[in-house]
């Protein structure tokens, strides 16, 4: 696609350049979030400003205007090609409504450079003076001792048998995979053993998916939009082909939400 191109799609979709890029040369485009308030849709064009070729892919974010007019991140920049533009624009502007707000201002939250999710207002410098007071417990007088308990070194037959059923058991195992494909909106849910949902993070937790390779693993790349749940970045699911054991509990899995489509066994 070519620059003329890609400036008619940007404008079509309603986006006007800005003056400046305080980052790169690339020009920079925005406009209203179709339904939140001070919240802006951010395209990096890829165009460079001096010499008015394209320089890259085109890049997509979300920002929250703070009261000092501040443009805050509020979702992680998704970059995509020239045909997957408009797809891309749409599921950040779907990923609004997970990201975090603050209980106090009602301002949007924010990544800040220490890693901390806090609020773009930074409404809590205001009434920082007013933390309470922690008590400290007292150390007890002559606490308890607990005597250690000598643990045998021989190991008793019963748990060598244990030890040889366990292993028996590792090889019984269940092979699930799904048809993931590049530019699917997924979120993540609980699956326990008996292929039942115990947690469904729809509406908490939301990605596109960038790639996903044809190993073993079916190994997926997704870019997380949004994460308002309490599972950490290394909790979410990696994989389009789970290889389960009989004797585990439950993992966290991909579940498609643009499309329909369900995770089958092998």
């Amino acid at each position: 696609m070519s620059v003329v191109q890609r400036k008619a799609m940007l404008k079509a979709e309603g986006f006007f350049p800005h003056k400046k890029n305080g980052k790169g040369t690339s020009i920079i485009y925005s406009r209203k979030h179709p339904s939140a308030k001070f919240v802006r849709v951010v395209v990096d064009s890829g165009i460079d400003s001096k010499t008015g070729k394209v320089i890259g892919k085109v890049g997509v974010k979300l920002c929250f205007i703070n009261r000092q007019k501040q443009w805050r991140e509020i979702t992680t920049e998704v970059f995509t090609t020239n045909t997957g533009l408009v797809k891309t624009i749409r599921a950040q502007e779907a990923a609004e409504k997970f990201v975090k707000t603050c209980k106090h201002c009602k301002a949007k939250k924010f990544t800040a450079k220490s890693g901390n999710v806090v609020c773009a207002n930074a409404c809590w410098t205001n009434w920082s003076g007013n933390k309470k007071k922690t008590t400290q417990k007292k150390p007890q007088k002559n606490p308890p001792k607990i005597k250690a308990q000598k643990s045998s070194q021989k190991k008793s037959p019963r748990n060598l048998q244990r030890k040889t059923v366990q292993k028996k058991r590792q090889k019984l195992q269940e092979k699930w995979t799904i048809n993931l494909q590049p530019g699917d909106l997924v979120t993540v849910e609980e699956c326990t053993k008996d292929n039942t949902i115990a947690n469904d993070y729809s509406g908490k937790i939301l990605g596109i998916v960038a790639s996903v390779h044809s190993d073993a693993y079916g190994t997926t790349r997704v870019q997380w939009t949004a994460n308002a749940s309490s599972l950490e970045e290394w909790e979410l699911p990696k994989y389009a082909v789970e290889h389960r054991y009989k004797h585990s509990l439950s993992w966290n899995r991909f579940k498609v939400v643009s499309r329909k489509v369900n995770w089958v066994k092998a």
